[in-house]
């Protein structure tokens, strides 16, 4: 079993000469540059000149050291130098860094570049009774490979002097999170659940505390109002309490939801937690500009912002521990730095992050500072509304290339990079061959067929990166950027494929023509994310079936599973299904909408109060919705969702959701858009649901593959591809009705294929009571229930 030691603080040889010795501004134009030797072609050339250097060269050393600091605080320092080379009379450590600009224009080795050798020297030369040694930087231009080195001899005395003005910068710091360590545990030790437990909350926390002392992966289904966030969070800062960890990262799809895990945190401080959080937020909603242009020429923050980040960190982790975007913003203007920038760096100083999937799982924006070098750290993963992960997943570790954006990337380039606008050529008589071969759409097996365009992709990445390196003023710079981020996600891909992808190329429908490395199974992916922490725990309103989520989210049977039965009473709630209609497209008529909304007036003559509709598209609701604004009586208001609603629109639509039952309002939504999860209408803001249709996603090329690679792996491809993610639909539209012990109403299935055996076995528990209705009898039927419960 893991036990956090308290007075040991880890860190990386590279994370702690980037953090003590950053200076300078914030530059996005040469923001690609500062992470090339991280990139695949950084990653080969370092193989390559590793394999180089002979017998005495050593390749990828791991190194480690204990240093003392005051206190009685230990700062436990490690990474991996590049090379060590043993000669006869003296030890040389060796960095390789890939850059794109001429190596003989530098002077001399980067100062940051020389303090992570010079680390990794001292270490070295200590453990090993060395009297110095000697640092070397080898530049490699990934273009050219042009190398130039630099070498330095340091007396062990000298190594000594600057390795502990390192540890000496880093001691407040140090200090800090130990003396934080301490003011935490103390804290939790003793500290009750903020309410009484509700039926089946406490087994929940419990199965979450062993979960994480075992460092396995749980996956819970829970039904909405039990009181997950709760009951996942106590445990978890237990967790912490008793040094099983020492950081949760509470990951979410949406906003609101990381609103719920601020709260939650609040009200175990309200009880004497010390226990700091920061909720990160995009970049574009933190940006003091109109848009973001992190570069000092367009931002007055950029100029210098690494001169005064680390001050305005440490005043704001010092009178704050809560933090929100609000926090962030006050101390960012305070300071004159970046918000958004800070507020990254603000998450290595505190106990709990709060924000997006992507910062955990996705390679092109997950933190670097904790994942960058795949080690593992002291961390949980709360994984809030998982059941959205498996989409997300998906995008994240696919990409795509249109024939298109390269035609617009050669305009771009025209009279101003010759090479680059004929390697965009070469690309696109290589997308020009495929499309050819092309119909509708074609999987290609392997992956095979692609040479051509990837060989040309590859050289118009390395082109374009050396480009932007040396015109960093350039007017279409945003637009190359967007360009160069497409094509480097390509590759990056690429370099991954594997049995969990499909390769296939399709005709959009806009014209367009693209290639698409599809990730349809994104288990492994997700899996060596988590392996960089301790334990994981999934949780979901609508997690079934669950053997589906492990398989897509995990892939391991192993790992434990949880069902909590609803703690509401059944009889407060009424589940119907009618028989007499359907949502199947070739059902879609002038009758068939007129019988929908038939039902949907019933549902709302049987009591005055609000309710929600939820139609599997747009087109569906305008065509329910032309009948009801005619058929409505005079004190029915009827609201729509619209395909684009500004977030004062939205907020607008959901305020209209009161309690003054003054009249009766019926809102149409569309099944799986944003008022279908996380919002919360309680009480008399929602007394009845009606969904239209059960979900199934459009049939296209994409849902196919996805069928068809199931069905190849002995899977129920149709029930993978379409059925589960339908149900989730669903299960997350009536989710809204129930979310407290006071609430009450009804929820109609507007489909008869609701009532077939694939729809019913994924039914929860909790719809075993069911009833079958139809035109003629649900105005009785909802009668009856409103009357029982009088």
């Amino acid at each position: 079993m893991y036990k956090l030691i308290e007075n040991q603080i880890r860190i990386s040889v590279r994370n702690l000469v980037e953090f003590v010795l950053r200076s300078g501004d914030l530059d996005n134009r040469r923001s690609a540059s500062a992470q090339k030797e991280a990139m695949l072609a950084g990653s080969r050339l370092h193989r390559k000149i590793q394999k180089r250097m002979g017998a005495d060269y050593r390749a990828e050393v791991g190194l480690k050291m204990t240093v003392p600091l005051e206190g009685g605080i230990e700062l436990v320092l490690e990474g991996r130098a590049d090379g060590i080379i043993q000669g006869t009379d003296r030890v040389t450590i060796d960095e390789i860094k890939g850059v794109y600009f001429d190596v003989n224009s530098l002077e001399d080795m980067i100062p940051v570049h020389r303090a992570q050798a010079l680390c990794y020297a001292y270490i070295y030369a200590v453990q090993n009774s060395l009297p110095g040694a000697n640092i070397q930087l080898t530049y490699c231009n990934l273009d050219t490979e042009e190398i130039r080195r630099f070498q330095e001899w340091l007396e062990l005395e000298a190594l000594e002097e600057t390795f502990q003005e390192y540890m000496r910068e880093y001691g407040k710091w140090a200090r800090f999170l130990y003396e934080h360590r301490v003011k935490r545990r103390n804290s939790i030790q003793g500290m009750e659940f903020p309410y009484p437990w509700r039926e089946g909350q406490k087994d929940l926390a419990v199965s979450v505390y062993r979960t994480i002392a075992r460092q396995k992966t749980l996956f819970i289904q829970a039904p909405t109002g039990i009181g997950k966030t709760l009951s996942v969070l106590f445990p978890a800062v237990q967790a912490m309490g008793q040094k099983l960890a020492d950081k949760l990262f509470y990951l979410t799809a949406k906003t609101i939801t990381r609103s719920v895990a601020e709260e939650g945190l609040e009200v175990m401080r309200s009880q004497g937690l010390v226990c700091s959080g920061v909720t990160l937020t995009a970049k574009e909603k933190m940006c003091v500009l109109d848009s973001p242009d992190c570069n000092p020429e367009s931002c007055p923050r950029a100029k210098g912002h690494f001169d005064r980040v680390n001050a305005a960190v440490f005043d704001l982790i010092s009178h704050r521990l809560g933090i929100t975007r609000e926090d962030v913003l006050e101390y960012a203007q305070k300071h004159q730095v970046c918000p958004f920038e800070m507020s990254l760096d603000v998450t290595y100083w505190v106990d709990v992050v709060i924000g997006d999937y992507n910062y955990v799982f996705d390679p092109t924006v997950r933190l670097q500072r904790f994942f960058a070098d795949g080690s593992q750290g002291e961390y949980v993963f709360l994984v809030d509304e998982a059941h959205n992960l498996v989409e997300r997943a998906r995008e994240m570790y696919s990409a795509e290339l249109c024939k298109e954006e390269l035609l617009a990337a050669k305009k771009l380039f025209a009279g101003k990079s010759e090479r680059l606008v004929k390697l965009l050529d070469k690309a696109n008589r290589a997308m020009l061959e495929l499309k050819r071969e092309c119909d509708s759409y074609q999987v290609l097996e392997n992956g095979e067929g692609l040479g051509a365009l990837t060989a040309a992709v590859m050289q118009i990445y390395d082109q374009m990166e050396k480009y932007r390196e040396n015109h960093p003023g350039d007017p279409d710079q945003k637009e190359q950027a967007s360009f160069f981020f497409v094509v480097r996600d390509f590759l990056s891909v690429y370099d991954c494929l594997d049995d969990n992808y499909v390769t296939y190329l399709a005709h959009r429908e806009d014209g367009s023509f693209m290639v698409k490395l599809f990730c349809v199974h994104p288990a492994a992916r997700l899996r060596a994310c988590m392996e960089q922490g301790l334990s994981t725990v999934f949780f979901s309103a609508t997690l079934l079936p669950i053997r589906y989520y492990k398989e897509l989210l995990s892939n391991c049977e192993e790992d434990y599973a949880v069902y909590a039965r609803s703690p509401f009473d059944p009889a407060r709630r009424l589940l119907a299904v009618g028989r007499d209609v359907s949502s199947r497209y070739t059902r879609r008529n002038q009758a068939e909408f007129e019988k929908i909304a038939e039902y949907i007036l019933q549902m709302a003559e049987a009591r005055k109060g609000n309710y929600l509709v939820f139609f599997p598209s747009y087109a569906y609701l305008e065509q329910v919705n032309e009948i009801l604004e005619e058929a409505a009586g005079e004190d029915c208001r009827i609201l729509a969702q619209g395909s684009r609603m500004t977030e004062g629109e939205k907020e607008d639509f959901l305020d209209a959701f009161s309690e003054d039952g003054s009249g009766t309002l019926i809102g149409l939504c569309v099944m799986g858009g944003i008022f279908s999860e996380g919002i919360d209408l309680k009480k008399e803001r929602l007394i009845g649901v009606a969904i239209v249709g059960t979900g199934l996603p459009q049939v296209c090329a994409e849902r196919e593959i996805l069928k068809t690679y199931f069905d190849n792996r002995q899977e129920k491809g149709f029930d993978f591809a379409y059925l589960y993610p339908g149900m989730n639909k669903v299960l997350q539209a009536a989710g809204r009705l129930i979310r407290t012990a006071e609430d009450y109403g009804v929820i109609l299935l507007l489909d008869d294929r609701f009532l077939r055996v694939e729809e019913v076995s994924q039914f929860p528990q909790e719809w075993a009571d069911y009833q079958v209705t139809d035109r003629r009898s649900v105005g009785k039927l909802l009668g009856n229930f409103w009357a029982g419960l009088e």
